[in-house]
């Protein structure tokens, strides 16, 4: 998308966050959101309060208690989190139509040239207003530097990083803060005595590829501020997709069957709302020794209708489910085409009476969050 600004806005410690907002006596508190310290559990999110002692997201969650013993410890509730994550989205609407999501706390938006920062402080004082969140807003020209912005701002303000200031304001940083630099490749530069940006740009895009793979040449580019990649919104997504990480391995296989449903629903949702449907469902399994598998089928006609998507993925998961445990388990739909088919057999009675329940419950999911309706079936397996 040419000439725009471009924005990215990032929910601040998102999860915590939301758990203070219905639940003020936990300010001033470092709060874990995440899994079972007696199991593997990981942190999903921290708040900031934790982060003073170390504690970061993804990190074990025994390994966050022994550096924040007093940490308030919250299983989490994704149901809400996808609530406030919709409410939030609204907000964004509001001010355009172009918004590329990242991920249930993280969006991209598009403006009008000129009228980033005046967007980018509305949407702040918004979101602060009526939600009561807070949110980082970076502006730029491109993703790149609009990412940079954002983290730059946390938390909960709005910050600016422009072309013309890649030399004076991002060079001095350290490597890591370009995406796509962790810990081993950001080693591999700094061995090399590479340890600001501005040591990157100047060192040889022939070398970094060397040192870096195919990848090098995005990181020299990205080093100079340079930042080529496209703007894509939902109705223009290759897919869609959703997925769920088990704080603890899955044995049932009627467990896993209940989650497909949410995921079909939730996958099925989004494909509506973008008047698209798809013609491939894919699913991902991950296993006990991190083994990931994905399995595709490929359909007659497109769908996005949530049984149509529940049935595809059900077929993949008893085909090629193996043994238990499970870990993971994804559904996406590609192959997509402007227009949504509500069903396979649409012409069918039976069809066309679940084709208006699926329209109710889309109207009650929009106005009241996706979690005001479930199946039947997760309070069994809840």
């Amino acid at each position: 998308m040419k000439n725009c600004d471009v924005l990215l806005c990032d929910l601040d410690a998102f999860f915590a966050s939301v758990e203070l907002l219905d639940n003020p006596s936990l300010k001033d508190k470092p709060v874990l959101v995440g899994g079972n310290p007696e199991g593997r559990g990981v942190v999903s999110t921290c708040s900031y309060e934790a982060r003073k002692y170390g504690v970061r997201s993804a990190m074990p969650m025994k390994k966050a208690l022994s550096l924040c013993p007093g940490a308030v410890v919250l299983k989490g509730r994704m149901w809400r989190y996808k609530e406030m994550s919709q409410q939030v989205r609204g907000i964004f609407e509001q001010f355009t139509p172009d918004i590329e999501v990242v991920s249930i706390d993280e969006a991209y938006l598009a403006v009008k040239e000129g009228l980033g920062l005046e967007t980018g402080k509305a949407i702040h004082k918004k979101v602060r207003k009526e939600l009561g969140l807070p949110i980082s807003v970076g502006v730029s020209a491109n993703k790149l530097l609009a990412k940079i912005a954002c983290d730059q701002a946390k938390p909960n303000n709005v910050g600016m990083l422009w072309p013309a200031e890649v030399e004076e304001k991002l060079w001095p940083l350290p490597v890591r803060i370009l995406p796509g630099i962790g810990p081993v490749n950001g080693s591999k530069l700094n061995n090399l005595g590479i340890n600001t940006v501005r040591d990157l740009a100047n060192y040889s895009r022939e070398a970094l590829v060397q040192l870096l793979g195919s990848h090098g040449e995005t990181i020299s580019s990205y080093a100079h501020g340079i930042d080529k990649r496209g703007f894509e919104t939902e109705q223009e997504a290759k897919s869609i997709s959703e997925e769920t990480t088990f704080p603890e391995d899955i044995h049932d296989r009627e467990a896993i069957q209940a989650v497909l449903l949410e995921l079909a629903a939730g996958v099925g949702y989004r494909l509506r709302c973008a008047g698209i449907a798809a013609r491939t469902i894919t699913l991902k399994l991950r296993f006990k020794d991190f083994k990931t598998v994905t399995r595709s089928s490929t359909l007659p006609d497109t769908v996005c209708n949530d049984s149509d998507i529940y049935n595809a993925a059900k077929e993949l998961f008893e085909k090629h489910c193996a043994k238990p445990p499970w870990r993971l388990i994804g559904i996406q739909a590609s192959g997509l085409e402007q227009g949504s088919q509500m069903s396979l057999f649409s012409s069918s009675p039976e069809h066309e009476k679940e084709d208006k329940l699926t329209a109710t419950k889309d109207k009650l999911r929009t106005k009241y969050g996706s979690e005001v309706l479930f199946h039947a079936r997760r309070l069994k397996k809840k």
